[in-house]
C-alpha cells in the first residue's frame, strides 16, 4: 500500500511540475509576444526613416521623377494639385517626368514624425517640405508645406510608399 501511495504521489507531483513549467513557459511567451512587436516596430520605424531619406537624397541628386517612381510601391496612389490621384508607380514617374528637371531648384523634405505597425509591415512619416522652382517668368518660387507618406514593406524587406 505504502508503494501504492508512493507511486501516486510521485505522479501527481511530477504532473503538478510539468503543468506549472507549461505555465511558466506560457507566461514566459505572453510576455515575449509584446517585447517581439515593439522590436519589429521599433526596427520597421528606424528602417521607415532611412528609406525617407535616401528617398529625398534621391530627388535632390538624381531627379524629382526618378526618385518618386524608384520609391514608389507598384500600386502607389499620390495625390496633388485639385485632388487629382495618381495610380500606379509607372503614372507617378509619368507625372513627374512632365515637369522640366530644370525649373526644379531644390527639394527638400524631412520627417518630423514616423511610427509603424506592430508586426512592422506597414508605417507612415509627416513632416516639412520645400520645392524651389521657376516660375514661367524664371523667378525663383517656394512652395512649402507638410507631407504625409503611408509605407509598406515589400516582399524583399524593402519599403516602398503606397501613398503620398
Amino acid at each position: 500500500m505504502r508503494k501504492l501511495i508512493a507511486c501516486v504521489a510521485g505522479v501527481v507531483l511530477l504532473a503538478a511540475c510539468q503543468n506549472n513549467s507549461e505555465t511558466e513557459n506560457t507566461a514566459a511567451n505572453e510576455t515575449a509576444k509584446p517585447v517581439a512587436a515593439a522590436s519589429q516596430r521599433n526596427e520597421a520605424i528606424a528602417a521607415i526613416k532611412e528609406a525617407e531619406k535616401q528617398f529625398a537624397l534621391m530627388a535632390a541628386t538624381k531627379g524629382v521623377a526618378k526618385a518618386f517612381e524608384f520609391w514608389a510601391d507598384s500600386n502607389a496612389v499620390i495625390k496633388r494639385e485639385n485632388d487629382t490621384l495618381i495610380h500606379s508607380k509607372q503614372a507617378i514617374g509619368a507625372f513627374y517626368g512632365k515637369m522640366p528637371a530644370e525649373n526644379i531648384i531644390q527639394v527638400t523634405w524631412s520627417p518630423r514624425f514616423a511610427d509603424a505597425s506592430d508586426d512592422g509591415t506597414l508605417g507612415y512619416t509627416y513632416g516639412d517640405y520645400q520645392w524651389v522652382f521657376k516660375n514661367a517668368a524664371g523667378k525663383p518660387v517656394t512652395s512649402k508645406g507638410v507631407f504625409h507618406t503611408v509605407w509598406k514593406k515589400q516582399p524583399d524587406g524593402t519599403w516602398k510608399f503606397v501613398w503620398d
